[in-house]
């Protein structure tokens, strides 16, 4: 897998796209509320850094489902810094579907699509269910519901890259669901983000079967009764 200077990455060579991107950001903000994070350090370090780490997981050429786009961590700076990964953005809030879509136009971002649906919607949808070598999510929900809205996008041999803070107590009550919904704790990397900008942890997992028919279950279900 190709190797990344996170430095680099984003003060030297595709240090234009990540400050067109970061201009985006900030201009859509004030319309639609993408991040309480505006500060320059802090899109460096809590956005752009954290979204990069998890690149090191992502195979080559891999196909790429991201739940939950927001603002587009950690799909756009994977992308930015990946251009062998080809991603489709899976958005329910058509304001923030609409900012994904301006920044691929205004960054020339190719093999990127956007999709305005839910995830418990689309991962029942024939041309997305177990389509993907790898889904992507940070700061969406708790990593017991995370897995049901993810799991079944990945294909059978690919994994899971859930970004997420301090997560002991979430990972240990999330084994259920992950073996359920046909996955298996790959890597757990905890790490800091560079100049005290916090603890992170990348849970990574596998995808040993296919996820059974029922999920992920729908209304509201995986957040209320999570696995």
């Amino acid at each position: 897998m190709p190797q990344l200077n996170y430095e680099n990455a984003i003060k030297n060579d595709r240090r234009k796209e990540f400050e067109s991107f970061s201009r985006l950001l900030t201009e859509h903000n004030k319309i639609c509320n993408l991040t309480a994070v505006t500060d320059e350090k802090g899109v460096t370090y809590k956005h752009f850094y954290d979204s990069i780490v998890g690149e090191k997981f992502i195979p080559l050429n891999s196909s790429v489902v991201e739940i939950g786009s927001g603002g587009g961590f950690p799909s756009i700076p994977l992308k930015i810094v990946r251009d062998d990964l080809s991603f489709t953005l899976i958005e329910s809030t058509a304001k923030k579907c609409r900012f994904l879509e301006s920044v691929v136009e205004n960054l020339s971002l190719k093999c990127v699509q956007v999709r305005n649906i839910r995830a418990e919607d689309g991962a029942h949808e024939e041309n997305l269910r177990q389509k993907f070598d790898v889904a992507v999510a940070r700061a969406v929900a708790q990593l017991n519901t995370l897995c049901e809205y993810c799991l079944p996008f990945v294909k059978v041999g690919g994994r899971f890259i859930a970004y997420k803070g301090d997560a002991d107590e979430e990972i240990k009550s999330a084994e259920n669901a992950v073996r359920i919904l046909g996955g298996q704790i790959e890597d757990i990397v905890r790490y800091e983000l560079p100049e005290n900008f916090g603890k992170r942890t990348l849970v990574v997992i596998g995808k040993i079967k296919d996820t059974p028919a029922l999920y992920p279950r729908g209304q509201g279900k995986e957040r209320k009764r999570p696995l």
